[in-house]
């Protein structure tokens, strides 16, 4: 009469275990020996240069446009004319100073477009639009 196979349930986890535990130990003798890599690190050739801070053009609600150095952070009332001619020479002086355009909220959106139209057919590099965050 044959015997009848019981189907098995568990899992025997003691050879699991004991081969962690021999890992454990492994690693743990292992740890200390090993030493921990040199990290060699760059150097800097010369000193860094402080960004240099952008020119803003000020376009007004009634259309007045200005512009403002942050170094002397007066705002100077000009033309278009006399505006890109002014960018032009101080970007001459400073290759790396932007251009941003700060205009009030409530002016059009095709007066700021016009502004950097003119801007950009007179070659001047580095445009962009200035934006107040909503936290402050």
């Amino acid at each position: 009469m044959p015997r009848e196979r019981r189907l098995m349930n568990q899992i025997n986890v003691v050879p699991f275990i004991d081969v962690m535990l021999v890992l454990l130990i492994v690693f743990m003798v292992a740890a200390p020996l090993i030493n921990p890599g040199q990290i060699e690190l760059p150097s800097v050739g010369q000193q860094l240069k402080a960004p240099v801070a952008p020119l803003e053009v000020i376009l007004h609600a009634d259309g007045k446009l200005f512009l403002r150095d942050q170094r002397s952070s007066a705002e100077v009332a000009m033309d278009r004319a006399d505006l890109v001619q002014t960018i032009k020479q101080k970007q001459a002086r400073n290759p790396e100073q932007a251009v941003v355009i700060a205009a009030d909220k409530n002016v059009r959106y095709e007066k700021v477009l016009e502004v950097m139209g003119i801007l950009s057919q007179n070659h001047v590099k580095k445009v962009g639009l200035l934006a107040k965050s909503s936290a402050n």
